[in-house]
């Protein structure tokens, strides 16, 4: 059976891919938990690793996190792009695989505004997190190349599964608790993409390689997604305010800095619409994502 390495497995990704990878591979999970197989921190750590596997899932990493010191800056390195080199250390020492995939992000491309970005845009994220992300890229683009390993970039939008972090976690936790607003009755569109498709991506692209845009065929609305999680969570719509009454107090928050709870950045953010083209995949695998709208289910995150 085909031996697979899984950093990472452990957090939100592996939660919503483990159950089906493991019915395709011999899996083994490498992190710094308990639960992982292999335990290791890869932010500082260079893992020991008992054999040669023939697949390596790569989504060890930090995000969904705004860093308030250099130190929590620095974080992001040590695990995006560190934790990337002591990996492939590692691997030189075990055997090479014949194939990596590494889970970027679309925040690479740096952009809060646009449609259908394809994998084209250039590499302008400025955030740590992106920052590491293109380091991480970069190094294993030269790394692979040398060693002849076939490489896989999946840059992934938005995920919806079991217990989203990030703005989707967010959103779910707004409307349970009452206090999720849309604006301009939540017009603008997202690119989103159901975590659980990575584990159906990762046989399709580990022996042809390439860099690709994650994302659903559908781009839904925030207000689409917000009445979505209302429904399933029998709560009402959330209310919508008007954009000019948001720039308003967007621009009082604006008054108090970071640490307002809403600021002229931060609205841009919900009025901006941030889509990515999925057509490099979809073509590339004839793949089909599934259907974010039709197959997110809220009681996923009670379990």
């Amino acid at each position: 059976m085909t031996k697979l390495l899984y950093t990472g497995s452990s957090g939100f990704l592996g939660r919503n891919t483990l159950p089906q990878l493991t019915e395709l591979y011999e899996v083994t999970t490498l992190g710094p938990t308990e639960r992982d197989m292999l335990r290791c921190d890869l932010s500082c750590e260079t893992p020991t690793l008992p054999c040669r596997y023939d697949i390596v899932l790569h989504a060890a990493g930090k995000a969904h996190v705004v860093p308030k010191t250099k130190e929590e800056e620095q974080s992001f390195f040590d695990i995006n792009f560190g934790g990337t080199e002591r990996l492939c250390r590692a691997l030189e020492q075990s055997g090479l695989p014949r194939a990596l995939i590494f889970i970027s992000t679309v925040a690479v491309y740096g952009t809060e505004r646009g449609e259908n970005l394809d994998e084209s845009q250039p590499l302008l994220g400025g955030t740590p997190y992106a920052e590491s992300k293109i380091q991480a890229e970069r190094f294993l683009i030269d790394w692979c190349s040398r060693h002849q390993v076939t490489l896989t970039i999946l840059r992934p939008s938005l995920l919806a599964g079991f217990d989203a972090p990030g703005n989707l976690g967010s959103m779910v936790n707004g409307i349970r608790r009452g206090y999720y607003v849309n604006i301009n009755h939540g017009a603008c569109r997202r690119s989103v993409f159901m975590a659980s498709d990575i584990a159906r991506l990762v046989p399709l692209v580990a022996d042809k390689g390439g860099i690709y845009n994650v994302a659903d065929s559908r781009q839904p609305s925030f207000g689409e997604l917000s009445e979505l999680i209302a429904r399933q969570l029998g709560k009402r719509p959330p209310l919508s305010i008007p954009l000019w009454l948001a720039k308003a107090l967007a621009r009082i928050g604006d008054i108090f800095g970071e640490n307002s709870p809403f600021c002229t950045t931060k609205l841009l953010k919900m009025t901006e619409s941030l889509t990515f083209s999925n057509r490099l995949l979809c073509d590339t695998f004839h793949f089909t994502p599934t259907d974010v709208l039709s197959n997110y289910r809220i009681e996923e995150l009670k379990k």
